[in-house]
């Protein structure tokens, strides 16, 4: 009896936790959060975090950032992905899309800062320097970092002109103070 109580609180915490158990079948549809880059012709700047897949949503959320120079008809979205690693290629990746606020895997993202405008279009070159820069472009971990909430709070650091404040759940967020404390 306790045995079968207990798979059942499991399955329950499990799928409440995500839209889908599986994650090839997990939402990655857009939010409708993000300005469309075909009509909006600032320059934008936008971080997003939602709940990491699974169990680990109810702890944690994954974070990624996305720029659009001015009249640029895509975004540019950096994240740190985990999985790649294992596939031996750089957990922080970019890519092209007009699409920046897609599902994480079933959980629907928040934008937890967004610039436009002027601001946003001086800062996207630093931020495009602090890519070339991230110190742990090829690592990946869990615990205690470097991870995807690790990224966007090593360029809350490097551009504190971003006013990023990440959320208490990025977990391995802290990791970023790393990098001025090894010398």
């Amino acid at each position: 009896m306790m045995k079968s109580i207990f798979l059942v609180l499991i399955s329950v915490f499990t799928l409440s936790s995500c839209a889908s158990p599986d994650w090839r079948t997990a939402s990655r549809e857009p939010a409708g959060i993000a300005a469309d880059p075909t009509t909006s012709q600032d320059a934008i700047i936008d971080v997003y975090a939602a709940d990491a897949f699974s169990w680990r949503g109810w702890f944690a959320v994954h974070t990624w950032v996305a720029i659009k120079p001015k009249n640029a008809r895509e975004y540019t979205v950096y994240e740190v992905v985990g999985w790649r690693i294992k596939q031996g290629l750089p957990a922080l990746k970019q890519y092209q899309t007009p699409t920046p606020d897609r599902y994480w895997y079933g959980a629907k993202p928040e934008r937890i800062l967004t610039l436009k405008g002027d601001k946003a279009s001086a800062l996207i070159p630093d931020i495009k320097q602090a890519v070339d820069n991230y110190p742990w472009a090829d690592e990946y971990q869990i615990f205690p970092g470097p991870n995807s909430n690790t990224f966007p709070a090593w360029l809350a650091l490097k551009i504190p002109e971003l006013g990023l404040e990440m959320p208490f759940r990025a977990i391995g967020s802290g990791y970023a103070d790393r990098i001025d404390t090894q010398g």
